[in-house]
């Protein structure tokens, strides 16, 4: 076959003819002509002189679908049940709540409310140092700034509008400025809140 810079425009135009119909309906030899490497052995002579056909216009990406949202891990409930072992532990506060009282008479639950409310202040005492929300007397009229601080503060009776607000200080609110939990020891089961008590 001769060179075929020397064929003439009308074997060209046949030739380009030709080739542009193998490459629409042949896609081996289309991707022979694009990237003759791809398949390991060199391209004909005849694509050589001849323009790299336009890539096909690709497909708009698909948009990749939102990962799954993990719902966070559910939070440790040992330091609670440590709180609540302490409780039953200087106060009986667990058998308190599971007696029943309905039975017996006031003065009976006032003498053992006593007793429980002792030993669970003095538990609470010992491990959580708690200071006011409000600094203010119960029963003195405030005037809250704007924004309101929802976290601390919760507003009752007829609540319109935006602040600034008055009111009156009905619970002046407990937050726990300091917590000092035990060290929980190896093997602790914080589930067993008081051991049951065998006497031999």
């Amino acid at each position: 076959m001769s060179d075929p810079s020397s064929l003439s425009f009308l074997n060209r135009l046949w030739f380009a003819y030709v080739v542009f119909f193998r490459v629409l309906f042949n896609g081996e030899y289309a991707a022979e002509l694009h990237s003759p490497k791809a398949l390991g052995a060199p391209p004909p002579e005849k694509a050589k002189a001849l323009p790299e056909p336009e890539p096909e216009e690709k497909a708009p990406a698909r948009a990749e679908p939102s990962p799954v949202a993990i719902p966070p891990a559910a939070p440790s409930t040992d330091a609670a049940l440590q709180l609540l072992a302490l409780l039953q532990r200087e106060g009986r506060f667990v058998d308190f709540l599971e007696e029943d009282v309905a039975s017996f008479a006031d003065a009976d639950i006032g003498a053992a409310a006593r007793v429980v409310h002792a030993g669970c202040r003095k538990a609470i005492r010992e491990h959580v140092t708690l200071e006011p929300v409000r600094t203010e007397e119960e029963g003195t009229r405030v005037t809250l700034p704007d924004p309101l601080d929802a976290a601390s503060i919760k507003l009752t009776g007829n609540v319109a509008g935006k602040g600034p607000f008055t009111g009156t200080l009905r619970h002046r609110g407990w937050r726990a400025a300091k917590i000092t939990m035990p060290t929980a020891v190896a093997g602790h089961d914080a589930r067993v809140l008081a051991q049951a008590e065998v006497e031999l």
